[in-house]
C-alpha cells in the first residue's frame, strides 16, 4: 500500500508460530537509552509511537496477531522558523491532531478487518472539521452560554465582567472532567485508556535505560510526564486566564452594541486566541520537562498527572507487547513477533 510519499508501507503481521520463537528471544532485543525523545498515542486495540519524521502504528488484530507498519509523520514545522519557540506550539497541535487521526483510522481498518486504506485528503479533512467543531462547541460555545445563564440569574456580570469569566473557566473544567468520565464508561474507551497506560508503560522503560521487554516495561508507573493529557489542562487553564484578562480589555476598546453580536464576537475573539494559548501552553509542558523531578518540576506536573488517573488504565500484559511492538519499529529494530493469548475480555 503506498505512503503519501509513495513508497509502500512497510506491513509486518506476526503469526503466533512465528512469535513463540521470538518471544523466547525478546529479552536480547535491546532497545537502550539513551536515545531521542519518542511519544506516542493509544488508539483502537493499539499504540501509535512517533520518533522524529516517523511513526510506527501496532495493532492486535482480530485473529490475535499484531499488525505493524511505519509511517512518514505529516509535519508543519520542517521550516526553521516554525521551529522556534512560541511559534511552534500551534502548528504542532495541528500536525499532531491530523496524525492522530489517521493513526484511528488505520486502528479502526485493522481492529474490524478492514482493507487498512489509507484515509484520503478530503475524508481527513471533514473528521478534522468535524473534530474541531464538536471541541468549540463543547468547550468553547457551551460554558459560554452557560455563563450566560449565570448572568441572566443573577449570579454573575455580563461578559465585559470578570466574575462571567470565572463561570466560564468553572463550566470548561467541569465539562472537561464531564467528558472524560463519560467517555471512561464506554467498554472500548476503556480498552483504549489501557492501551494508554501501556504506552506510557514502554516509553518509561525505554527511558530508563534498561532493555525493554512487555514483561519489564509493565512494572513501570502507567502516568508519564510528557501527556498529551498535561498539555490539554495547560491549555484549559491558560485559556480561563486569558480569557478573563483580555475579553474584557477588548470590549473596553470597542463593544457591539448588539447583545447577540457582543456575544458572537466575544466567542470569535476566544477562537482567536487559541493560537497563542497553544503556544504559551506547549512551551510550558516542555519547559515542565526541564525541570525535571525538582519541586517546581513536581508541581506544574501535578495536575497533568492527577488527571492521567482518569484517562489511563493499568493495561495486560498482551497490551503493553502491541506497544512494545509500536515502539521497536519507530525507533528501527525489527518488530516484536508476540504469541499471547488476547485478553481483557476481547469479544472475538
Amino acid at each position: 500500500m503506498p505512503t503519501r510519499t509513495g513508497r509502500p508501507a512497510a506491513t509486518s503481521v506476526f503469526s503466533a508460530r512465528s512469535g513463540k520463537r521470538f518471544l523466547m528471544s525478546l529479552g536480547r532485543l535491546a532497545l537502550l537509552a539513551p536515545a531521542p525523545l519518542v511519544g506516542g498515542q493509544a488508539v483502537m486495540e493499539g499504540v501509535m509511537m512517533r520518533n522524529g519524521d516517523v511513526y510506527a502504528l501496532a495493532v492486535r488484530t482480530p485473529d490475535g496477531n499484531i499488525s505493524v507498519e511505519r509511517r512518514p509523520w505529516f509535519s508543519l514545522t520542517r521550516s526553521a522558523w516554525l521551529k522556534k519557540p512560541f511559534l511552534r506550539g500551534f502548528p504542532t497541535l495541528i500536525e499532531t491532531l491530523v496524525n492522530g487521526i489517521k493513526a484511528l483510522n488505520l486502528s479502526a481498518e485493522r481492529t474490524t478487518e478492514g482493507t487498512g486504506e489509507e484515509i484520503k485528503g478530503w475524508q481527513l479533512a471533514i473528521t478534522l472539521a468535524v473534530s474541531l467543531l464538536f471541541a468549540v462547541g463543547l468547550f468553547v460555545v457551551v460554558p459560554h452560554l452557560l455563563s450566560v445563564a449565570m448572568n441572566w440569574l443573577g449570579f454573575g456580570g455580563d461578559v465585559d465582567g470578570i466574575s462571567f469569566h470565572i463561570w466560564d473557566g468553572l463550566f470548561k473544567f467541569l465539562l472537561f472532567i464531564g467528558y472524560i468520565v463519560g467517555i471512561a464508561m464506554l467498554p472500548d474507551i476503556r480498552r483504549v485508556f489501557c492501551y494508554h497506560g501501556a504506552e506510557h508503560k514502554t516509553i518509561h522503560a525505554y527511558e530508563s535505560g534498561d532493555t525493554v521487554t512487555p514483561e519489564a516495561a509493565v512494572r513501570f508507573s502507567r502516568l508519564h510526564p510528557r501527556c498529551g493529557t498535561t498539555f490539554l489542562l495547560f491549555v484549559m487553564s491558560i485559556a480561563i486566564l486569558l480569557h478573563t484578562v483580555l475579553v474584557p480589555l477588548l470590549l473596553l476598546v470597542w463593544t457591539p452594541e448588539h447583545a447577540v453580536a457582543k456575544h458572537l464576537f466575544t466567542i470569535a475573539f476566544k477562537l482567536l486566541l487559541m493560537v497563542p494559548i497553544s503556544a504559551l501552553s506547549y512551551e510550558l509542558i516542555r519547559y515542565a520537562a526541564r525541570l525535571g523531578d525538582g519541586f517546581w518540576g513536581r508541581v506544574l506536573r501535578a495536575p497533568g498527572m492527577f488527571l492521567q488517573l482518569l484517562t489511563t488504565r493499568e493495561p495486560e500484559l498482551d497490551q503493553v507487547e502491541v506497544a512494545v511492538a509500536s515502539l521497536a519499529a519507530a525507533v528501527g529494530q525489527n518488530p516484536p513477533r508476540l504469541e499471547t493469548p488476547p485478553t481483557c475480555n476481547r469479544s472475538y
